[in-house]
């Protein structure tokens, strides 16, 4: 197990499925680019942040690139909720 910090938050970093990593950075694609009705940053940038602690580095990039259309709340929602999903799943 490693530990990364991203975006000021320390994360437990473990080995997962390539088929896993690539469903998560494609729901993030899929949120971005309103797949399934409208945009939403927000969904995105919580799926990228999953994707990325997973090893994806599509994602961080990804992530990196909407942060920069994102308020700051925003992106404390999306964080949130990335945590809140880890904590189910």
């Amino acid at each position: 197990m490693t530990v990364l910090q991203f975006d000021g938050v320390m994360h437990r970093h473990v080995k997962q499925n390539p088929f896993e990593v690539e469903s998560l950075l494609q729901r993030g694609l899929d949120a971005a680019s309103g797949k399934a009705g409208s945009c939403n940053l927000i969904e995105a940038h919580k799926w990228f942040n999953l994707a990325a602690m997973r090893g994806s580095a599509q994602a961080v990039r990804y992530r990196r690139e909407i942060s920069q259309e994102m308020s700051g709340m925003e992106i404390a929602e999306a964080q949130r909720a990335a945590r809140d999903w880890l904590s189910v799943h």
